[in-house]
């Protein structure tokens, strides 16, 4: 348990024990899997810390959890490569026993004769890679590049709440000097198969496994985007280190976990080759059952000396070996081919199979994702396929048998009708650019509003958790509502009276009551939540929160003409116009209004706040700042935040207009022009002073 909060009246002694206190309970969720507390209580823990950071920037720390998300790489820029301080290779793979015995034959003779302990971990597949901490505290961050160098992608693993900011360490140990840790990000199955929803319902192609979404969540540019991935990691071995008294590779992963690092699950030490291949077999059947994603056992030599003394190849390490299992793949028959409406009105195709048992579920469907795929896989209805699961959770066809063929087998075609409102359907070719080519994709949407399909979906989105978050409307209770008549669309919601709820089905009055009071308290919620949940065309969470706060109410993003959506920064042309057409649809229209006259919030509380501080005057109010150079002491998007809740404006170019020029180290062009402006130009120390007289 964690000591009583000290006294509000002591800002630094509250702050430094709200940073540990999130930092503990991140510990007990993401390591220790025994959360004390729900999701609003340690919300609610972050928004005090944030709120007094804001109010006592001198109190904000680099590891601090408020400073996690940091700013988006801007047009052009790419990560930055950076030397691994020690070689980053990797293992060499097998798929039988006997190769294992061989590895343990060569790991004696080098050693002399000598018998090694093995350690072994299950294998994660994910992303590989390396955490850099100085003196306790986490500086840097690569991935696994081409082994000698890596990217920088630091940003985006801050945004990982499993992996400490600075080390858990009993008080009065010192941490290593320098240490660098080794381990795979990966996507938990469960967020895998949500992200993958979410892409197919705006008429994107989902990822093809866990390993690959996290592969690519990890380098997005926007750390933002990073946050929104679930993505988590396991460390699973040390590089280079200063300061780490450590013989075994068993005692560092027990360390690691006592520092707050998520380490490989079910590591065990056996002392020689016949165990480690016991424990192969131990959890061949049983991987099957984790919330991520494994796909063998890694053997290394547990000695720590034995380790250097072994050394490597030009390619992989001498001291280990991953043995993999081999992907469980099973044939069925395709029934026939469905095809299902998402809430923007995409249809997407789904394989319906001749059940069959394939890593611990029984498979009855797959999604076949748009015409292209079923094209390029040359599925039929009536072939027989052979299916596996990717990451063992969704089913997916991997080929056709075609000597199974007998010639009866119906070819598919999306349909030209709406299965569910027998509405048009617009069939679309995407462009989208992969590695190597353009690729055309085939989509099919349903062009009616009014589609049932589509507004389930949509009543659904309005009230998920990133959106409205009324948390009490399930799907089935949505089913119900729509079933009895009483919902079509997110502004039906809001009519609900509890005689309607009482009439429905194992319907009872404290369910019904906790109903009415999340809608009525969702109506408070900030403006971007409001936007986000109108499901316009482009916009998620994070762009909501850029409209919410540059035009701080629903009015004056009604009233902006595509122009002026387009100049937002972070909007840019395509979305601007989605926008700008979202609020002239005469449907959408007549919805925003019935959910304004419902009495939703519509105002943006941030930009609220800053009119407030803007009103009250200060060393900030109305005044333009550009910022140009490397921050030290300051995250440019935090050093932007600041001057905007006191009141002035972050402006991206010097003008005549410009009050303050903030430079940091290695500034550029934008301070040449100040100077000739004769513009003030102020350095962080001055920045920060004049934060503290605020």
């Amino acid at each position: 348990m964690s000591k009583h909060a000290p006294s509000a009246n002591d800002p630094a002694a509250h702050a430094a024990w709200l940073r540990a206190e999130i930092a503990r309970h991140d510990r007990l969720y993401y390591v220790e899997q025994r959360p004390e507390i729900g999701d609003q209580d340690y919300d609610k823990l972050y928004r005090e810390l944030a709120d007094l950071e804001a109010a006592h920037p001198d109190l904000r720390t680099p590891d601090s959890p408020t400073q996690r998300v940091g700013n988006e790489l801007k047009e052009g820029e790419s990560f930055e490569t950076v030397p691994h301080k020690k070689w980053m290779l990797s293992l060499d793979n097998t798929y039988n026993e006997d190769e294992v015995r061989k590895f343990d034959e060569r790991v004696k003779k080098l050693l002399e004769g000598r018998q090694p302990a093995y350690s072994v971990e299950l294998k994660i597949d994910g992303a590989a890679v390396s955490l850099w901490y100085e003196d306790g505290r986490f500086t840097r961050g690569l991935t696994r590049g081409d082994g000698e160098r890596g990217e920088d992608i630091t940003r985006n693993l801050r945004t990982l709440r499993s992996i400490p900011l600075r080390l858990n360490l009993p008080e009065g140990e010192k941490p290593p000097k320098f240490i660098e840790l080794r381990g795979e990000v990966y996507m938990p199955r469960s967020e895998f198969a949500r992200l993958n929803k979410a892409l197919e319902e705006q008429g994107e192609e989902g990822f093809v496994n866990p390993r690959n979404s996290a592969s690519g969540s990890i380098k997005m540019k926007d750390p933002g985007e990073v946050a929104k991935r679930g993505l988590r990691i396991f460390v699973h071995t040390t590089g280079v280190f200063e300061g780490l008294d450590c013989a075994r590779h068993s005692e560092f992963l027990k360390l690691a976990a006592a520092w707050g690092l998520p380490v490989v699950p079910g590591h065990e030490v056996r002392e020689d080759i016949e165990g480690a291949l016991e424990y192969i077999r131990h959890w061949e059947h049983k991987r099957g059952g984790f919330d991520f994603d494994t796909d063998g056992i890694v053997v290394k030599v547990d000695q720590l000396e034995m380790q250097e003394k072994l050394g490597t190849t030009s390619k992989s390490y001498r001291y280990g070996i991953a043995y993999k299992y081999q992907p469980e793949q099973v044939e069925t028959v395709v029934e026939d081919i469905e095809v299902q409406v998402g809430k923007t009105g995409v249809l997407t195709p789904r394989a319906r199979f001749k059940p069959v048992f394939a890593s611990g579920t029984t498979v009855t469907y797959a999604s076949l994702h748009n015409q292209s795929q079923i094209e390029e896989k040359d599925i039929h209805i009536g072939d027989h396929v052979i299916i596996e699961k990717a990451g063992e959770i969704i089913p997916q066809v991997v080929r056709v048998v075609n000597d199974k063929r007998t010639g009866k087998e119906r070819a598919f075609k999306m349909p030209d009708e709406c299965p569910v409102c027998k509405g048009k359907i617009e069939h679309r070719e995407i462009e989208r650019k992969e590695k190597e080519r353009t690729r055309v994709v085939k989509t099919s949407w349903c062009v009616n509003p009014n589609c049932p399909a589509r507004y389930r979906e949509r009543v659904i989105y309005f009230a998920s958790r990133g959106c409205m978050d009324i948390e009490d409307l399930g799907e089935k209770l949505v089913d119900k509502l729509i079933a009895e008549g009483k919902v079509k669309d997110p502004a039906d919601l809001y009519d609900l009276t509890k005689d309607d709820l009482l009439k429905l089905e194992r319907m009872g009055e404290k369910t019904a009551d906790n109903l009415l009071k999340r809608l009525e308290t969702s109506k408070q919620n900030d403006l971007a939540r409001f936007l986000a949940a109108l499901n316009m065309p482009h916009v998620g969470e994070r762009n909501a929160e850029l409209l919410s706060e540059h035009f701080g109410s629903l009015e004056a993003l009604r009233a902006a003409s595509a122009e002026e959506l387009q100049h937002v920064q972070g909007v840019g042309p395509i979305m601007g116009q989605a926008v700008f057409d979202y609020f002239r649809d005469e449907r959408e229209k007549k919805l925003v209004d019935r959910l304004v006259k419902a009495g939703l919030n519509t105002k943006s509380l941030t930009a609220e706040k800053r009119k407030a501080a803007a009103a009250a005057g200060g060393a900030f109010a109305g005044k333009t700042f550009v910022l140009t150079g490397t921050l030290t002491k300051f995250k440019r998007e935090e050093a932007e935040q600041m001057i905007k809740d006191r009141g002035g404006k972050a402006a991206g170019s010097v003008s005549k207009k410009t009050d303050y020029v903030l430079a940091g180290e290695e500034a550029g062009s934008k301070l040449t022009k100040a100077k000739q402006l004769d513009i003030k130009i102020i350095s962080e120390d001055e920045f920060e002073q004049m934060l503290s007289q605020e």
